[in-house]
């Protein structure tokens, strides 16, 4: 399979390096600056310089396929011009292609009512506000989403919800309006994937309470706003309930496969810039009287990074190519082998370009600390390795039984 970009997709590759590197690398150290100061509850103002721009230039929604809204790019066209994004934690948002908006958008196109789609994918899509999306719970595995306990009851037109939340994404944002929420309308349903519902909550609903801010290993807000979010007795009108009661699972499956990609795609990105960053690194750096790129170690390490990145690239496209022509169900192998491989790949990666920026590196004076803080992350995030490693082991097992 062939995977060079069409000439669309690299025409589309020109304009957005050149993006990124007229507006976005010299603005990293200013986005840090932001982030630090301000936190993860305000808004930072380079977001807001940056994102008219980028979509003045027609890089905009880049990651929505097949809509008036975005390039209609297929997976496979999006796979490098996300690489591209993935390179700067300042990046996504600014095309307005960042998580969880995109896959809450995604959601809201599929699966909403034109009414709501009018109040909310619509400014989404014009990044006039942001999103977040209510799944994990702190008292139970979320690993198995059938552990959450989280209620949606049916009262007359409304449905009444109570929950716990957390790690909530963009939860703190003040742009932050809707939320997806999903959680159990009927517990007592003997088939598990049945018992959860999706619904759209309105985040000025009377009950709704923004505890805290989690650090992810000591980073706040950038660009990650996990958050604590407590609902009690929240209510929202019937209608908000997406695509029918005990469909939860079945949107979320729909929700998370694009999801995973585009994590898997933006972090090899992130694991070309810290080859980058090494390789610069290696060749400036004298130790013990000459470059630490003439030791053998460093060699060896920059050697292996670029095999593991063109082994994870390849298998992404593939990934993408599959979801493309088979559908993402079908193409659940290629999903979970990815949502593994990459970030576990992009993780020694980065490990090694900090070991060879010595100390400096575990600072986040060259970007390195938060790129792997958010790299660990996505090992836990859209199901933790362990998950889909089961998954791959079940689906290899069936062809022998």
């Amino acid at each position: 399979m062939p995977f060079d970009p069409s000439p669309k997709v690299q025409e589309l590759q020109a304009r957005l390096n050149a993006f990124m590197d007229e507006h976005i690398y010299p603005n990293e150290k200013r986005h840090v600056e932001e982030a630090e100061k301000l936190g993860p509850w305000a808004v930072l103002p380079l977001i807001d310089e940056l994102k008219p721009l980028a979509r003045e230039q027609g890089l905009w929604n880049l990651f929505l396929p097949e809509s008036e809204h975005g390039a209609g790019l297929t997976n496979l066209e999006y796979a490098p011009l996300c690489e591209i994004m993935g390179r700067s934690l300042l990046a996504p948002e600014v095309f307005n292609c960042s998580a969880p908006d995109t896959g809450n958008m995604e959601v809201l196109a599929r699966y909403a009512s034109p009414e709501h789609q009018e109040r909310w994918l619509k400014p989404l899509l014009d990044g006039e506000i942001r999103s977040c999306f209510a799944m994990t719970e702190p008292d139970v595995a979320s690993s198995d989403a059938t552990n959450i306990q989280s209620s949606i009851v049916r009262d007359g037109d409304e449905y009444v919800i109570n929950g716990h939340k957390w790690y909530t994404t963009n939860a703190t944002d003040p742009r932050c309006k809707i939320c997806i929420f999903m959680g159990k309308t009927d517990p007592e349903n003997p088939n598990r994937h049945r018992q959860q519902s999706m619904i759209l909550v309105p985040m000025d609903t009377p009950g709704i309470e923004v505890l805290r801010s989690i650090p992810v290993f000591g980073f706040y807000g950038m660009p990650d706003r996990a958050s604590e979010v407590i609902f009690r007795n929240v209510r929202v009108p019937a209608e908000n309930m997406l695509l029918g009661e005990g469909r939860g699972f079945e949107i979320a499956q729909g929700r998370l496969g694009p999801g995973r990609i585009h994590h898997c795609m933006r972090e090899i990105g992130r694991a070309e810039r810290a080859l980058e960053l090494m390789c610069r690194r290696a060749l400036s750096r004298v130790a013990f009287g000459k470059p630490i790129a003439e030791n053998g170690v460093t060699m060896e390490r920059i050697a292996e990074a670029r095999i593991l990145i063109e082994q994870a690239r390849l298998l992404t496209l593939n990934a993408a190519h599959r979801m493309d022509t088979v559908g993402n169900k079908v193409a659940k192998a290629e999903i979970a082998m990815i949502k593994v491989a990459v970030p576990n790949m992009t993780g020694k990666v980065i490990d090694w370009a900090i070991q060879a920026h010595g100390g400096g590196g575990t600072s986040n004076d060259f970007g390195l600390a938060a790129a792997y803080a958010m790299s660990r992350v996505l090992r836990l995030a859209d199901g933790p390795d362990e998950v889909h490693r089961q998954q791959l082991a079940k689906m290899e097992l069936r062809k022998y039984q």
